[in-house]
């Protein structure tokens, strides 16, 4: 087998179809995520911690001014960018609780599979069972 018959082999197969429409969604996914961190969560955190823009938040590494904009102080030199972190690591937890309630959701929406039937018994080992239960009683009977 030629090595692109292999490859289209591989592509075309249920699950690596299934892997890339998942890529898709959760790319997707994490931007709507991404805006509700960033545009309705983070807002709010901002409020709470003095009112300003909470990704902002930095510490200056190489003696710029701590007034300016991340963007510009990044410009100046080194920057410990903790409020960006702090967002990013919100955005994550707030990601995996609603991955984790869409996976629980999912189990519970399987149904229950019901229990395979036992294999059914040989004719011959009913043969054999009817015998031997013919020899025990006609044992007793004697």
């Amino acid at each position: 087998m030629g090595f692109s018959s292999e490859f289209k082999e591989f592509a075309l197969k249920g699950n690596v179809v299934d892997l890339a429409v998942g890529v898709i969604i959760g790319g997707a996914f994490g931007k709507i995520v991404d805006s509700l961190v960033g545009d309705v969560i983070m807002p709010v955190v901002g409020r709470i911690f003095g009112g300003l823009d909470f990704s902002s938040y930095y510490i200056p590494l190489s003696g710029q001014a701590s007034g300016l904009a991340l963007a510009e102080a990044k410009k100046a030199g080194a920057v410990l960018a903790y409020g960006n972190f702090i967002t990013i690591a919100i955005n994550f937890i707030i990601l995996a609780f609603i991955i984790f309630l869409m996976v629980k959701q999912m189990n519970r929406m399987k149904r229950a599979e019901p229990a395979p039937a036992p294999p059914a018994t040989p004719e011959d080992v009913l043969l054999l069972r009817e015998i031997r239960d013919s020899l025990g009683r006609n044992a007793k009977t004697s």
